[in-house]
């Protein structure tokens, strides 16, 4: 059994997979952000429960991705995780919620 965000109830995940996908598969993947760099793809989700993980990784499964890692993180707007080097993660969450803009 896991914990939960206590604060708010607000549960995401930053999952990385080995390959490219685009945009184009935001929908399919339930909403989650997509970005990809140098043959990675990150999906990054807030608000995500067990039995929705889980079906996203059962898609990761079915497109035959290697699965990198998985992360939890506190939520979308939060996103620390993405934030620990300048990536597309994190001009993506920036640009959700100007306050996470630095400098």
């Amino acid at each position: 059994m896991t914990e939960e965000n206590e604060s708010d109830g607000q549960t995401g995940y930053q999952i990385k997979v080995q390959g490219r996908l685009d945009e184009r598969w935001t929908d399919w993947f339930n909403g989650m952000t997509i970005a990809s760099e140098s043959g990675i793809t990150t999906l990054t989700g807030a608000a995500i429960d067990q039995a929705r993980l889980r079906g996203i990784l059962s898609k990761i499964w079915d497109l035959n991705l290697t699965l990198i890692s998985v992360t939890q993180i506190e939520s979308e707007s939060n996103c620390s995780a993405c934030h620990s080097e300048r990536s597309e993660e994190s001009r993506l969450c920036e640009e959700r919620d100007p306050s996470l803009r630095s400098g």
